[in-house]
């Protein structure tokens, strides 16, 4: 895991410093639209919660674009509150000027769980680490600030109950602003 890690930052560095006067950080927050599917229940309602966080766009060409984010993101269900910690690896396409299609994968380290009627901790039923999959459609104004829908598709068993399987789903709906 931590191997992961500082190899996700060395990437990032590398990057910054081939593009260091065109690269542009931000910020951004928004609503995701959450549920978890299991084998047991097959799909279960659907909860809404914030999503906020910091990124860099760092493009590579005039088309193309990486842009890490480290956001806090509540997911879960209407019976489980989820909370991560998501670290999205999103690459960038420019159809046209503003406009762009994104896609990348992500990890989510899980900083709590709850049950909603209880408010129980049930944090042990869940892995602690969950990876994804984003898909979504971003335009930026000159002026910086940016509008984003992302579909999280989640790929990875995060159920530690033996014989179950769930998956994490959301929808992701943000604004945000290139500050420099």
């Amino acid at each position: 895991m931590k191997n992961l890690v500082l190899l996700i930052v060395i990437a990032v560095i590398g990057l910054t410093r081939m593009n260091a006067q065109e690269i542009q950080f931000g910020a951004k927050a928004g609503l995701n639209f959450a549920t978890i599917t299991n084998d047991a229940e097959d799909e279960l309602d659907i909860t809404s919660d914030v999503a906020f966080g910091l990124l860099a766009e760092i493009p590579i060409s005039e088309k193309f674009s990486f842009q890490p984010e480290l956001m806090y993101s509540g997911q879960g269900s209407s019976t489980a509150i989820l909370t991560y910690f998501n670290v999205p690896l999103i690459g960038k396409y420019y159809v046209v000027k503003g406009l762009s299609l994104e896609a990348g994968p992500q990890i989510g380290f899980l900083l709590s769980a709850k049950n909603t009627d209880t408010d129980a901790n049930i944090k042990d039923a869940f892995t602690n680490v969950d990876f994804g999959l984003g898909l979504g459609v971003g335009y930026t104004l000159n002026n910086g600030l940016f509008f984003n829908a992302r579909y999280n598709l989640g790929i990875a068993n995060i159920s530690n109950v033996e014989g179950v399987t769930t998956e994490n789903r959301f929808v992701q709906l943000s604004i945000g602003y290139f500050f420099f």
